[in-house]
Parts: structure tokens; sequence; C-alpha cells
């Protein structure tokens, strides 16, 4: 060989680098969560649970009675939309029939102007809040009744300022739902894990976010976050630069998929590349060294011959399965994961195909309008507009 292939099928290695920091990574964190157990006995300190809605996701009742059927001594759920127009408002006010014996409070944002509307809905929630306590999660979660025991008890240690946890589909059943469940479980999780290794955490996942309002008002409120991208990565980072501990918990909740098709898939993850390239450049160009399949490929290609096929094309599959278990089965306990293993290099070959289409972006469409990235700040395009109404709340 050239010394030129030789470098190539060095570089074509570096992504199980990668893989074996992600397998290590997966391995002690799941660990660790298995010898420690929470104690969830004595903690529980009166909880606001902040619901930011807009329109109705699929099985939307279920997802909000499940919060009203919390093994918790003293809790309060508030939500909010936009306005009393919004579908979910009769669900909302059918769940307050049903469970006349628990705190639910319906919020309207309408006339607080923000791009970031569900930024905007938190920060209303937080200032009408009864309690201390925060915890946080978006319209298409659903939980079991230990939830608040579960995701509160870090915070009784005062080195804990905020808590957050993964999150897995409730049913996955097109191809597409599939696609996405295990691009979560064997690329995203092993991407957050990494960072978990590497640098502890720094980031909150949007499903489930946990802390309280003095740290909420010390890193200035909800307001900096209204015209951000990526507002749930930037909480924990906001949390954790306070000198307190980001702790991120084994357990899951559930969420339920509304992908429509794989258009629609590709927009979301194209979105949020672009972000990404725009808010850590370095790190979005980094992503290079991790991306096994095409490395792997262009080597077999380079030098055609069964030993470099079995070691990187083999390497790649074993060592993406292997994630995929450790992450999927032996950490989030998900049942049956196996037989979506064959999705892995269809993630994979997408995932890649965004990240190069990333470069070509100038600005991001968010629920159909379009906004640019300037200095971390959303920017509304000249040639859109937005509206303007009046605040109000019940309960």
């Amino acid at each position: 060989m050239r010394s030129g292939e030789y470098i190539v099928l060095f570089l074509a290695a570096v992504p199980f680098i990668y893989y074996s920091l992600a397998i290590l990574s997966s391995f002690q964190f799941f660990s660790a969560a298995k010898r420690g157990r929470l104690d969830k006995s004595t903690f529980a300190p009166p909880i606001s649970n902040l619901k930011p809605v807009k329109g109705l996701d699929p099985e939307a009742y279920e997802n909000f009675a499940s919060l009203c059927r919390q093994d918790y001594p003293e809790y309060e759920l508030l939500f909010c939309t936009t306005d009393a127009t919004d579908p979910s408002v009769p669900v909302i006010q059918k769940l307050m029939r049903d469970f006349p014996d628990r705190q639910i409070r319906l919020l309207y944002s309408a006339g607080i102007d923000v791009i970031n509307d569900k930024v905007a809905k938190l920060g209303l929630m937080a200032r009408e809040a009864k309690y201390d306590h925060l915890v946080i999660n978006d319209s298409d979660v659903r939980v079991t009744p230990d939830y608040l025991r579960t995701v509160i008890a870090p915070l009784q240690d005062p080195k804990v300022g905020g808590v957050t946890c993964f999150y897995v589909s409730t049913e996955d059943k097109s191809f597409v739902e599939r696609l996405q469940s295990m691009g979560m479980i064997s690329d995203f999780y092993a991407g957050i894990l990494v960072a978990w290794k590497l640098d502890g955490v720094h980031y909150a996942l949007g499903p489930t976010m946990v802390s309280t309002k003095q740290m909420v008002q010390k890193f200035g409120g909800f307001q900096v976050l209204e015209n951000r991208p990526a507002d749930d990565l930037l909480f924990g980072r906001l949390i954790a630069e306070q000198g307190v501990e980001m702790r991120l918990l084994s357990y899951t909740v559930q969420t339920t998929p509304d992908y429509n098709g794989v258009g629609e898939l590709f927009a979301k993850r194209a979105r949020w590349m672009t972000v990404m390239r725009k808010m850590r450049p370095w790190g979005h160009f980094g992503l290079l060294f991790t991306w096994g399949l095409p490395w792997s490929l262009f080597a077999v290609v380079l030098h055609p011959t069964a030993l470099v096929a079995a070691a990187y094309l083999g390497g790649y599959f074993a060592f993406r399965i292997l994630i995929t278990w450790l992450i999927g089965t032996f950490g989030l306990n998900q049942k049956g994961l196996w037989k979506n293993y064959v999705l892995i290099p269809f993630w994979d070959a997408l995932a890649f195909l965004v990240w190069l289409i990333s470069f070509t972006r100038s600005y991001i469409r968010w629920r159909g309008v379009d906004y640019s990235l300037r200095e971390g700040q959303l920017v509304l395009r000249e040639d859109d507009g937005r509206t303007r109404g009046t605040a109000k709340s019940t309960s």
C-alpha cells in the first residue's frame, strides 16, 4: 500500500476510538446507576409541575392524566397554552373535571412576544407557580406513578442543582418511528453519555427538566432563553455553571411519537444539526470522526480486500450493535430492541447525510417560520412577521 492509503486507513479507524469511549461511558454510567439507589422515602417537597402546550399531541389525555396519578403528597399541575382556541384546552378542562382533587391550573400566554414560545410559557408558569421546586416536562410525555418522587430525589443533596433523565417512545408503529428510536438510543444517547464521561452533565433533556425557582432566577430567569435555540441544553448548562451538579438519571419517561414521514424526521434533524453548527462549530466539525459507516465504506473502496472489509465493516457493525445493546437493553431496559438492529446503518447514513447538508444551511425553519442564528440568538428573517395578543390566565 502507498503511504496515502495508510493515512486514510488510519483516519477510518478513528471512529472506533469514539465507539470504544461510548461503550466505556455507557457501561460505567448504567452499572453505577444499578448499584446506587435513590432515597425516595422521605424527601418530598411540594412541587409545581410546569407543562407548556401547543396543539394536541397523540394520546394527549393519557399523557396529561399520568401526571394526575402520581404517588406524591403535594404538587400542582400548571398548563400553559397560547390562548383558549388551542385544541388542547378542552382536554385540559376535561382533566380538571376528572381529577377534582388535583391542583390543576391553565394559563394563557398570548401577548408575550418572543420567538421561543415554549420558553415564554415556562416564564409565565414559573412566575405563577406556588412552590419552589419545579418539574418541567413536554406535552407529549407520559410517566409512571413514581415519576415525581424519582426525579425530585437528587435535589435533597445540596450539591445537586438540576435533574434530567432519558426518554423512550411509548410504542413504535411505523418504520420512521422505529428509525427515530434506534437513532436516539444508538447515536444521540451515545453522545450524551460520552459527554457525561468527559465533561459531566452540562445539559438537560427537554422531556424532563427539574430544578428550583432560585436556580432559575440565578441564571436570569427563563427570559434569557426566550430567543435562543436548544433551550433545554442551555437550561442545564446555565444551572451547571452555578457550581452545582446537573444529575442525569437512568430513569426513563415515555413520549408519544408523531412523525408523519421520513421527510419530517429529516427536517427536524437538519434543523438541530444546523443549530449545532452555528452554536458549536468545532464540535459540529468534530462529528466527522464519529461516523463509522462512511469511513468504513471508504476504507473498503480504497483497499478492497477481505481483511479490510472484515476489520472495518465487521468492526463497525460489532461496535454499533454493542453500543445499542448497552444503552437500550442493559441500561434502559427496552425489550425486543434486537429486532431493529438492522436499522442502525440506515440511521447512520441519514445522520451523515444531514451533517453534510447542514454545511449548506444559513437559516433554520421552525414551525413554518425561517430564522437566522446570530451570536446564539434566533433572529426572524425580514420577510416574516409576528402577531401580538393579550395575556390572561384561568384556574
